[in-house]
């Protein structure tokens, strides 16, 4: 949640024993605790962030507390719609930009936030609908991820996408009414445009097992069975006096599904009980090992969307809060994130060299396969090149589109030709491919591109 919208109410489950207990889980404590939020973190392999406006990296007692605690950062309203392209197809990027230049300066991965919600919407957008606003909406997530290509740790591709209530269904906006396909058209755009970014779903009220949650679960089952691009899920966690109580189970059920889970937006209303959901999150968090990361939404008191909650971790003279205290400690008592460990070498050497030489030569070429996200009156087509066993030092793929089709916008290749027969060359960096390794490219179209096949070319 963010500038220009109404704070909800509570939203969370009556809290539990768990947040005075500290969970029940044992918990194997770090040798070398970390002393700052950023320190304790990343010596468990995650990241510990909190949102920015960049108007305050001017203030100094402001950025002190940034720098000295936070490795992630993600702007509260820089990388919006409406602050990216104000106007249609006249892009700004100035307040993201500098965000990502102190972030670069100061050692901090940036969460980007977020390429399409159906609030903080361009006038022109507002406007738009069908397949005109599918159209423009699949070019801004293009041209912002593309832009930002390389820079971003994690995307929030789509943002706040499903209804509140009991019926686990889609919100109607704009978006929603260009076709229920259009978030995973925006995942397959903005796959195509960065690939190296984690693509993330981010939601509230999602905090415990709901109606509301169940239906991102499954959204984000189907799109993992049919290999749509989704690598992460955004809990926001907007907390009021309590923390629902199976928080974790939540977090974990959508961990099982092969996505990163990420707390991305957390503050919680002051009183009492405030530390302890801190800490409760934070442990939640520490407990599943794909939960990457968590970002409070803001830095001091003073700084928070929520006025007199007084809802963060540091008050606004920059003083650590209880709550400070608490997360540090559950991110020191937690566990790291494992990683796999190596496999034992065979025990026996082979007893026999082999007597024959390889019957099948390094095969020389490429090929491609083609997926598209079609809509009356336009389309977007991801193109994975995939090497044969001699690799490549250089490829080139070609489409014959039908009738009344063209190609508006290329990224990841350069296009010559945008009608009839168009072909698509490697750029600088995804040429060279080793024996069965695998690129992407992308591209924008007018008209319907339905049945085309690519052929590929390797030199």
């Amino acid at each position: 949640m963010k500038h220009r919208r109404v704070l909800r109410a509570a939203v969370t489950v009556a809290v539990t024993g768990a947040l005075a207990a500290g969970m029940t889980m044992a918990l194997t404590t770090s040798a070398n605790a970390g002393t700052t939020l950023r320190a304790s973190a990343a010596e468990k392999g995650r990241y510990f962030g909190a949102a920015v406006a960049t108007g305050k990296l001017s203030t100094s007692a402001y950025v002190t507390v940034l720098n000295r605690e936070f490795n992630s950062v993600v702007a509260e309203n820089e990388m919006k719609w409406d602050a990216t392209e104000p106007q249609q197809g006249q892009f700004r990027y100035t307040g993201g930009d500098r965000l990502v230049s102190h972030a670069q300066a100061n050692g901090m991965s940036v969460r980007g936030h977020a390429l399409l919600w159906y609030q903080q919407q361009p006038g022109w957008a507002q406007n738009m609908s069908g397949s005109t606003l599918r159209s423009a909406m699949i070019n801004h997530v293009t041209q912002v991820a593309t832009h930002y290509r390389g820079k971003i740790h994690s995307w929030d591709v789509v943002n706040e996408a499903f209804a509140d209530g009991g019926s686990g269904g889609r919100r109607d906006s704009n978006l929603q009414r260009t076709g229920n396909d259009w978030i995973e058209a925006a995942f397959r755009a903005a796959r195509a445009a960065d690939p190296g970014a984690k693509l993330c779903y981010n939601d509230y009220n999602t905090d415990g097992i709901n109606a509301k949650s169940t239906g991102i679960y499954n959204m984000v089952r189907d799109f993992k069975s049919r290999g749509v691009p989704i690598d992460c899920v955004g809990f926001q966690s907007h907390l009021g006096t309590s923390l629902a109580s199976d928080y974790q189970a939540n977090l974990q059920r959508f961990a099982d599904l092969g996505v990163d889970v990420q707390i991305t937006e957390l503050d919680v209303m002051t009183g009492g009980n405030q530390a302890n959901i801190y800490g409760a999150v934070t442990r939640a968090c520490m407990n599943v090992s794909r939960c990457t990361g968590i970002t409070v939404w803001g830095v001091r008191d003073c700084d928070s969307w929520r006025g007199s909650d007084n809802a963060l971790l540091f008050d606004c003279n920059g003083n650590k809060k209880a709550a400070y205290t608490n997360v540090l400690n559950a991110l020191n008592a937690g566990p790291g994130i494992p990683t796999d460990p190596p496999t034992d070498p065979p025990t026996d050497p082979p007893t026999d060299p082999p007597t024959d030489p390889p019957t099948d030569p390094p095969t020389v070429g490429c090929s491609a396969s083609v997926s598209l996200n079609s809509w009356t009156g336009g389309f977007v087509a991801s193109v994975k090149v995939t090497a044969g066993s001699a690799g490549t030092s250089g490829w080139n793929v070609g489409f014959t589109l039908p009738s009344g089709a063209s190609v508006t916008n290329t990224w990841s290749a350069t296009a010559s030709g945008s009608t009839g027969t168009v072909r698509f060359a490697n750029v600088n960096y995804n040429g060279r491919l080793g024996a069965g390794q695998v690129t992407e490219f992308g591209f924008q179209g007018t008209g319907s591109a339905s049945g085309v096949t690519p052929t590929c070319t390797a030199s």
